[in-house]
């Protein structure tokens, strides 16, 4: 089997990336501090006064390594900086780690993204690889629960361009991220009342979205595979 260059450089730096994200990985023992929500805090800490900066990039390295939960470091980010602030450096890191994990999709391919999201989840949305999903993505980023961090690399084998990917990841977040960092702003001032209030309305948000996920996705496909149809016969008719 032969390869062309192309192949062969992107290759090259696939293996790169991988090896020094396993590095780092192992050798701070990272993985640590997405499965801890006090050490993720004393680490963060420790780092002032660049700890922002340390937030940050553990968001967009939860986005990257998609199996790690989002929502522990999107609490934590209400815990040390308060609803707005935690809003604003939350978003910027989800921001950032979904354009990477944008890119690495649309870089290397098909190929990469089956070893980092199972085949049947692709398989599952491959609608979404359809150039005008647009509005479907939107609303699957609006759906608490659903992986997106998986959708980031599902959508990067789209014919979406980067900025329209960027505003639909972005803004689809954002309701979700305002509630985390509301959460993590109750717990650190021991309002307890309050934050037992927001975790009950997050909990009948995602227990609603968890019990008619698939029926809405399934809505929304068949809305989308008619509006096609739709859209194909018209051409047929102009022919």
């Amino acid at each position: 089997m032969f390869y062309d260059r192309q192949s062969i450089i992107r290759l090259a730096i696939l293996i790169l990336l991988v090896s020094i994200g396993t590095y780092v990985f192992i050798h701070f023992d990272l993985y640590i501090y997405f499965i801890s929500r006090k050490r993720a805090i004393a680490l963060i800490n420790s780092y002032s006064p660049y700890d922002i900066f340390v937030f940050i990039g553990l968001q967009i390295l939860q986005v990257v390594f998609a199996p790690f939960p989002g929502e522990a470091t999107g609490l934590i980010g209400g815990f040390l900086y308060g609803p707005i602030l935690g809003t604003i450096y939350s978003t910027i890191g989800l921001t950032a780690g979904s354009w990477a994990a944008f890119s690495l999709a649309r870089f290397f391919g098909l190929p990469f993204v089956e070893k980092t999201v199972k085949p049947e989840m692709i398989q599952k949305y491959d609608y979404l690889l359809e150039h005008k999903g647009a509005v479907i993505s939107f609303v699957l980023f609006l759906i608490p629960g659903f992986p997106k961090d998986y959708l980031c690399y599902i959508m990067g084998l789209s014919h979406m361009k980067i900025w329209h990917f960027l505003v639909i990841s972005t803004v689809g977040r954002l309701f979700g991220t305002i509630l985390l960092s509301v959460c993590g702003s109750y717990a650190r001032n021991n309002q307890y009342a309050a934050l037992f209030i927001a975790f009950g309305v997050t909990g009948f948000i995602l227990l609603i979205a968890y019990l008619y996920r698939d029926k809405w996705l399934d809505a929304l496909k068949r809305k989308h595979l008619i509006h096609r149809g739709e859209e194909k016969k018209s051409e047929d008719l102009n022919i």
